[in-house]
Order: structure tokens, then C-alpha cells, then sequence
């Protein structure tokens, strides 16, 4: 484990950053207390298109309205 006081976490953040990625355990203290440890960000792997054919149908948007709806979106009673 490395720790390192907040003004050297604030020189040396780039390394801290490749430490901790590496799988060091980093801890950033004030004075000799331990405030706060570093840890990558565990990122899932992006998948298009993971929900299709589960959602169903939606709306179609480029399709128009009916009369009545129409009236309605406009301010009319419909």
C-alpha cells in the first residue's frame, strides 16, 4: 500500500493515477490520517443493442396524428 500526503497526491497525480490502474492500492492522508484510496473505475463492456426484441414495439414518430389528437396537441377540445 502507498500512502502520500495531499500536496504530494496533488504533484504526483498522474503517477498515483498509473499506480492505482495497476492495481496498487493508493491512499491519499492528511498528515498521518487516511482520507481517501484510489481505485480504477470498473467499466462493463457497451453492447448494441442488448434490449432488442425484449421492449416491444414503440411509438412511431414520423407517423401522423389522427384528427383528434391532433386538435388536442393545438389546443382544441378535441
Amino acid at each position: 500500500m502507498q500512502q502520500v500526503t495531499i500536496h504530494a497526491a496533488k504533484t504526483h497525480l498522474s503517477k498515483l493515477i498509473e499506480a492505482a490502474l495497476s492495481g496498487e492500492e493508493v491512499v491519499i492522508a492528511k498528515g498521518r490520517t487516511p482520507l481517501i484510496r484510489l481505485v480504477p473505475v470498473v467499466r462493463g463492456a457497451f453492447q448494441v443493442g442488448l434490449l432488442k426484441g425484449r421492449l416491444g414495439d414503440g411509438p412511431d414518430f414520423f407517423k401522423g396524428q389522427d384528427e383528434a389528437s391532433l386538435q388536442m396537441w393545438e389546443g382544441g377540445s378535441g
